[in-house]
């Protein structure tokens, strides 16, 4: 993270204020604005935790604040210690800590040993905007609350951001989760890192997960979570990437092509202008043929197919990492039209149909099939076609793109049945 002062604006800026606000501190508003009332917030911070108060928020200030991001802490065990003494310092639970660490006796700590100590709030904030930092650290914050999930890299994109998969469960049948294909819907990241957050709590806690049984699900299925499809795109969309840096430059070039298109908030692309929805070898020559009729006939915002299918670095690891897992069945998260696309060339698989009906009767969202215009090259189609397996696009939430962050509580009520019924239903599939 870069060094902000008072007078710095952006999105590191939001990230220090929500770990301000986490921490107990009066920061106010989370503007992305290093005002008088942030500054007095990273003083304060920085002398209750014996920081040098400058105000600065530099390396060793991010370091004490990252817990604040991450949602826990490292406790090294004194003489003494007992998880509920522990737990009462930092506000949350005994049960917390020794989910968050499964090998340690809990009446028997041992001195000088290192307890994982989640912290009292939801890891997947609903607050800020999303880049490939935040959606990494809570990955992080979820792997440490809950050792049963495991992260790990599949590949990496343009800029050589590191793509991660996050895998859940011991069973047989094998489901597949992505979001943030397309940038300006990066908003479909926070909700699904928050429907898995769900899931892992109500697994370790012995709960229901949009009525079904969490554990059984977790001991029938295994979830693979790909929250972050396209991060430099999502990066440069919530702004991220700086508007100096040759990567933002090199985008704003190919947008200039295009001038009917709003910059940054109507890019889709990855940073090589390729829309990576329309990556895939379903029907890839058609795709083309529409998009270039339609003008989309080099880099840009949205729409351009590229040069070849799965070409592009997010594209192809994708679907080498599809292609491992196996899974029964897909669910890819956009937005928006509260529609689910669940066929592909007017072909549905077996079992298909009643799958869909359920997602519908769960979120209020409507079976349909997309237009003539964006019916081609999608993942969906890409694992319909290759292994005649049930696959779905979710269009989540109403509205124009990018949907507003305060979208998040709705579009979570709309999709956590969907969520849960797809691992609920891939035994079946």
């Amino acid at each position: 993270m870069k060094q902000i002062k008072q007078g710095s604006t952006g999105l590191s800026v939001q990230y220090a204020q929500l770990a301000l606000l986490r921490a107990g501190e009066p920061v106010g508003a989370l503007d992305g604005a290093f005002g008088s009332q942030t500054l007095a917030a990273v003083r304060g911070f920085q002398q209750r935790n014996g920081l040098a108060a400058d105000g600065i928020v530099g390396p060793d200030t991010w370091a004490a604040l990252f817990p604040y991001l991450t949602g826990y802490t490292l406790y090294p065990v004194r003489a003494g210690d007992t998880l509920s003494a522990i737990a009462r310092r930092y506000g949350t639970t005994a049960e917390a800590i020794r989910i968050a660490n499964p090998n340690a006796e809990p009446d028997a700590l041992s001195v000088g040993s290192t307890l994982t100590v989640p912290l009292p709030f939801p890891v997947a904030t609903w607050d800020v905007p999303y880049s490939s930092m935040l959606s990494g650290l809570v990955l992080d914050g979820l792997r440490a609350r809950y050792p049963k999930l495991t992260v790990a890299g599949y590949g990496a994109s343009v800029q050589g951001r590191r793509l991660l998969a996050a895998s859940f469960g011991a069973g047989q049948a094998a489901v597949g989760i992505n979001a943030s294909h397309h940038a300006n819907e990066w908003i479909t990241t926070p909700l699904t890192l928050r429907m898995l957050e769900a899931y892992l709590y109500a697994e370790a806690y012995g709960c229901a997960l949009a009525g079904f049984d969490a554990r059984l699900l977790y001991a029938s299925t295994r979830l693979t979570l790909t929250p972050l499809v396209n991060p430099d795109g999502v990066d440069l969309v919530t702004g991220y990437l700086p508007a100096n840096d040759p990567a933002f430059q090199r985008a704003m070039g190919f947008a200039g092509d295009y001038p009917r298109i709003p910059f940054p908030s109507g890019w889709k692309a990855n940073l090589n202008g390729v829309d990576l929805n329309l990556g895939y070898p379903a029907g890839w020559e058609r795709a083309r043929e529409k998009k270039f009729a339609e003008g989309y006939t080099r880099p840009g915002p949205r729409d351009y197919v590229g040069q070849a299918p799965l070409t592009e670095p997010e594209n192809v690891a994708l679907w080498r990492l599809t292609q491992e897992k196996h899974f029964r069945l897909t669910v890819s998260y956009h937005t928006q039209g509260a529609e689910i696309y669940w066929r592909y060339d007017g072909y549905a698989p077996a079992g298909a149909e009643r799958i869909v009906s359920a997602f519908a009767a769960a979120s209020g969202y409507a079976p349909a099939d997309p237009s003539a215009y964006s019916g081609y090259a999608g993942y969906k189609d890409q694992f319909i076609d290759a292994f005649d397996r049930p696959g779905f696009t979710v269009e989540a939430g109403r509205g124009t793109n990018p949907l507003p962050i305060g979208d998040l509580g709705q579009l979570y009520r709309e999709n956590i049945g969907i969520f849960a019924n797809s691992l609920a239903l891939a035994t079946n599939a």
